[in-house]
């Protein structure tokens, strides 16, 4: 399906049910014009373990991350990023992919990535140790600039061709057709560096359930052009 801009609304995307356990020590994240509830601790420094209302302030841009509003206003103030670090690799028409190499230059987003996935993520485990790791950021691109949408990893060298470490959509973007995207667009680059490629195993529950929605469309679309009687092996 065709992805054009964003209609979302400011609340976010429910999450699982105990999005509003009492340990979390970061309750929610104002990221851009949204505020968003997180799921799942992240392990910030020690020093952001009490903030005011448990509300962390990360700019949708470079993903630095504040402990107040004043912080945040004074930090847009000076920050000139746009759109991630790295190399514009695809874009089509608001649809726009960076590819990240986790080098020293851009470690500090990357890891600050990381941070953002784990309060949306229950099994991610990587947070500091981002060299080995390519990084795909999907934006979505207005007048502002390149919105921060979702992104995925990958190992860039994987004995077993995995071609998807992590992937996460933000859940103000969930249920629009970018998760397909950006599952779409691991494949292609496995196409292009040909390899058969494959999503880390095992799948979190999130994640195999974002899987079978796309291979259940993927297979949808074959038939509806397919010859009669098609076999698996075609």
């Amino acid at each position: 399906t065709p992805i054009g801009r964003s209609t979302s609304p400011t609340p976010s995307t429910p999450g699982p049910s105990h999005l509003s356990a009492p340990g979390l020590r970061i309750r929610t994240i104002r990221f851009g014009a949204f505020d968003i509830q997180t799921w799942y601790d992240a392990p910030f420094p020690e020093e952001y373990a009490n903030i005011p209302d448990g509300r962390l302030w990360i700019c949708e841009f470079c993903l630095k991350y504040n402990k107040s509003r004043f912080g945040a206003a004074r930090h847009c103030m000076k920050c000139k990023a746009r759109h991630p670090p790295g190399d514009e690799i695809y874009r089509d028409g608001v649809v726009s992919i960076f590819e990240l190499d986790s080098n020293d230059t851009l470690q500090i987003y990357c890891q600050h990535l990381c941070l953002l996935s784990k309060m949306f993520l229950d099994h991610k485990s990587l947070f500091y140790d981002v060299e080995p790791f390519l990084f795909y950021v999907m934006t979505e691109v207005d007048d502002a600039g390149a919105r921060f949408v979702g992104y995925f990893s990958k190992e860039k060298r994987s004995p077993k061709d995995y071609n998807v470490s992590c992937i996460m959509t933000l859940p103000v973007r969930q249920r629009q057709g970018w998760g397909n995207l950006l599952i779409e667009f691991s494949y292609l680059l496995s196409k292009k560096e040909q390899r058969l490629g494959s999503p880390e195993k095992p799948l979190s529950g999130l994640g195999a359930l974002g899987y079978k929605n796309y291979w259940t469309l993927s297979v949808m679309r074959y038939l509806q052009t397919a010859p009669d009687s098609p076999s698996l092996e075609g």
